[in-house]
């Protein structure tokens, strides 16, 4: 009984929704900047920038039946080699 109560548990705690990626500073909607794109619905928009730190941030936006972007992902890396 134990068991089975430990997997339900398991399941659920799988089953959450992680939470929406957040715009930065820099970030082509930071701050609610509403976005608008000239390109055809489902088309994939990249924006890289310098974010804190020096890092270099990578981002792709989807462009919504509406004309808005909407942020997909986002990856912050450094942007010099270091040996």
């Amino acid at each position: 009984m134990v068991a089975s109560a430990a997997v339900v548990l398991g399941l659920i705690a799988c089953t959450t929704l992680t939470p929406e990626i957040q715009p930065l500073p820099g970030s082509l909607t930071y701050g609610g900047t509403v976005v608008h794109s000239p390109y055809k619905p489902g088309t994939v928009i990249k924006n890289t920038f310098l974010g804190k730190f020096g890092y270099r941030i990578n981002e792709r936006y989807v462009v919504q039946p509406d004309g808005t972007l909407k942020l997909t992902y986002q990856n912050a890396g450094q942007d010099y080699y270091i040996e």
